[in-house]
């Protein structure tokens, strides 16, 4: 074959795999497009509905309020002394007298505290639990013992043992948000298959490694859930603990404005908490999505 007939072959297979990979490349793109436009089209039905749900809870909410003839303020008083509360968050003129915002913080610092308190006993007791049948027999008992508790019959427990209101609020969310965490840790140390620790016989896995590279990998999405449910059961114990224990707190800024006869505030406030608990919720599932296994 002629060297003229070879460049002529050899040109043509080049122009067959540019045009191929061109082909390839249009085809990727076009995917991308097409992912790209479910995904937006899948937020945007999303955000509808929401709006929807949204629009039919404030029309409910009018009802109400024309129904008890503005006993029950309506969206609009509610949303116009919100506004109010927002524009100056972080005042402060007193004991009795401060800003929603700083308000706020001291709730999310009191529910950090308990919950992280919480989250240190919660996960070595459930990582104890769920590889050991012994540990199980004795603790399983006392985790279904006091989890049915009410929060409020915690608190006079712990101002006996810790003479202070603030202390007692802590220890109302560490007893109450560590159930969650430990039961889910538990359950996911317990469900890890036969096959997972046959391998880690095999290979003569010590105990630390065993820990490191299968145990807590493979139970790490049960553990992230039960954080995100006691995380909420913390945010939802704090405002009846901070009614008890006054002083500071959304809880008490909620029942001080019930005293004070202004449910615009309290219906502010209720909005509030329901955000932040939102966002609490938010970010969990996040971190729970990050580390849960893609099949």
């Amino acid at each position: 074959m002629s060297d003229k007939n070879t460049l002529t072959i050899d040109t043509l297979d080049s122009e067959i795999n540019v045009s191929t990979e061109t082909k390839k490349s249009v085809t990727e793109e076009n995917y991308k497009l097409k992912l790209a436009l479910n995904t937006l089209l899948v937020k945007s039905k999303s955000l509808l509905l929401a709006g929807v749900g949204l629009f039919v809870f404030g029309g409910f909410w009018s009802l109400l309020s024309y129904y008890t003839k503005d006993a029950l303020p309506g969206p609009i008083a509610t949303l116009t002394v919100l506004k109010e509360m927002l524009s100056d968050p972080f005042y402060d003129y007193g004991p009795n007298d401060k800003g929603i915002g700083l308000q706020l913080f001291n709730s999310i610092k009191t529910v950090l505290m308990g919950f992280l308190l919480g989250s240190l006993i919660a996960i070595p007791i459930g990582i104890l639990m769920g590889a050991s049948t012994v540990c199980k027999q004795i603790f399983y008992p006392i985790v279904q013992l006091l989890k049915p508790v009410s929060p409020l019959a915690w608190f006079p427990i712990g101002l006996v043992v810790f003479k202070d209101t603030g202390m007692a609020t802590i220890f109302i969310v560490f007893i109450t948000s560590l159930w969650s965490t430990l039961i889910n840790t538990s359950f996911g140390v317990a469900s890890i298959p036969q096959d997972h620790k046959n391998v880690a016989k095999a290979f003569g896995f010590s105990k630390m490694r065993y820990l490191t590279k299968i145990l807590i990998p493979y139970s790490l999405p049960h553990i992230i859930t039960g954080l995100r449910l006691s995380i909420s059961v913390a945010w939802l114990v704090i405002v009846a603990g901070e009614m008890l224990s006054g002083g500071a707190g959304i809880g008490f800024f909620v029942w001080d404005s019930w005293n004070a006869l202004s449910l615009e505030k309290v219906i502010s406030a209720i909005i509030i908490i329901g955000i932040v608990g939102l966002l609490f919720d938010r970010l969990f599932t996040f971190i729970e999505n990050k580390v849960a296994y893609k099949a």
